[in-house]
C-alpha cells in the first residue's frame, strides 16, 4: 500500500510539471535572477492586497445625468453594500460637473476632514476626490463619456484569504532583447474593454522580438518612459486568462532596443474583480506562440 501511494505521488508530480501541450517546464536562470523575479512577484501580491488594491473593489456604479441618491437602502438610485448607511446623500452629474451633498447625520470624510457639500474630481485628473464612510472608500472614474463610482471596502475578506497567483516556472530564456519599429507619426490603436467600450490609445511603435526562429510583433501603448504591452498568446484561455495579459517594459534606448521579460507578464485586474474596466489586446497583438512565462489565470472571480 505504501509503495502504491509513492507511485501515485510520483505520477501526480510528473503531471503537474508538464503543461497542457505536453512540454516539460522547468526553472532556468541564475539565483540572482530568480530572486529578482520572486521579489517582484511578492510586491505585486502585496499591491493587490493593499487597501487600495484590486482585491478591495466591491462596486462599480455608473452615474445618470442629474441627481443620483446612494446608500445601502434598496430605494436609492445607487445601492451600496449593507455595511453602508441607509442613505448617504446624493451625487449630481450636470454637464460633466459632479457634486456631492451628504445627508445630515452621516459622517463622510475626505483626507480626514468631514465633508457636506463638495465638488468631486474624477480619476482622469490624476487627483480624484477620495471619500470615506466606515470601511468603504470611493471616488469618481471617467471612461469615455461615462462617469461612475469606484467603490472599495478596506475590510474585504479577500485581502486575508488571497493565497497568491500561480505562475509558470521562472525561465530566463523568456527575457528577450527586442527592437521597436517606430510609427512616424504614432498611430492610434483600438482596445476593447470589459465594459463594452473602445479605448483609443497612441502607439509609438511595435515591439519586435524573435523566439525559436520566428519573429513576433506587439503594438505598444505609450506610457512616457515606459511601454505598455497588452497581448494574448496560445496559452490564453487555457493556462492563462482568455483575454490576455499585461506587461510593462522600458522605452527603447538610443539604439532602438529594449528588454521584454515575459516572466513579468501579469493578469489584468478584471481577473480578480468584475468591477474593473480592463482594456484587452487589439487583434494584431494575438501572438501565435505559447508564452509559458509569467502569471497564470487565477479563476476565483468575486
Amino acid at each position: 500500500m505504501r509503495t502504491l501511494k509513492i507511485i501515485l505521488l510520483i505520477i501526480t508530480l510528473t503531471f503537474i510539471s508538464i503543461s497542457c501541450s505536453g512540454e516539460k517546464l522547468e526553472q532556468k536562470g541564475s539565483p540572482e535572477y530568480m530572486s529578482e523575479i520572486d521579489q517582484w512577484h511578492q510586491k505585486r501580491v502585496d499591491r493587490l492586497k493593499d487597501e487600495n488594491g484590486w482585491l478591495t473593489l466591491v462596486g462599480l456604479h455608473w452615474l445618470e445625468e442629474g441627481e443620483n441618491t446612494f446608500g445601502s437602502d434598496k430605494n436609492n438610485s445607487i445601492v451600496f453594500p449593507e455595511n453602508a448607511p441607509n442613505k448617504i446623500g446624493n451625487i449630481t452629474l450636470k454637464d460633466s460637473v459632479i457634486t456631492l451633498k451628504v445627508k445630515n447625520g452621516v459622517n463622510v470624510t475626505s483626507e480626514g476632514s468631514q465633508v457636506k457639500n463638495i465638488k468631486l474630481k474624477e480619476d482622469i485628473t490624476g487627483d480624484p476626490t477620495i471619500l470615506d464612510v466606515g470601511s468603504l472608500k470611493w471616488y469618481i472614474i471617467k471612461r469615455g463619456k461615462r462617469y461612475g463610482i469606484r467603490l472599495r471596502d478596506t475590510k474585504h475578506p479577500l485581502r486575508d484569504t488571497f493565497d497568491g497567483i500561480e505562475r509558470f516556472p521562472v525561465n530566463e530564456d523568456w527575457k528577450v532583447t527586442a527592437t521597436v519599429d517606430k510609427y512616424d507619426p504614432p498611430k492610434m490603436i483600438s482596445l476593447p474593454t470589459q465594459i463594452g467600450t473602445i479605448e483609443e490609445e497612441s502607439s509609438p511603435g511595435a515591439v519586435v522580438f524573435e523566439k525559436d526562429g520566428n519573429t513576433y510583433r506587439i503594438d505598444a501603448v505609450d506610457r512616457g518612459k515606459r511601454l505598455w504591452l497588452i497581448f494574448a498568446d496560445e496559452t490564453s484561455g487555457e493556462e492563462t486568462y482568455g483575454a490576455g495579459r499585461y506587461l510593462y517594459i522600458d522605452a527603447p534606448d538610443s539604439t532602438g532596443t529594449t528588454i521584454v521579460d515575459f516572466n513579468l507578464a501579469y493578469n489584468p485586474p478584471c481577473v480578480f474583480t468584475k468591477f474593473a474596466t480592463c482594456a484587452f489586446p487589439p487583434k494584431q497583438n494575438f501572438l501565435e506562440i505559447r508564452i509559458t512565462a509569467g502569471e497564470k489565470n487565477w479563476g476565483k472571480l468575486q
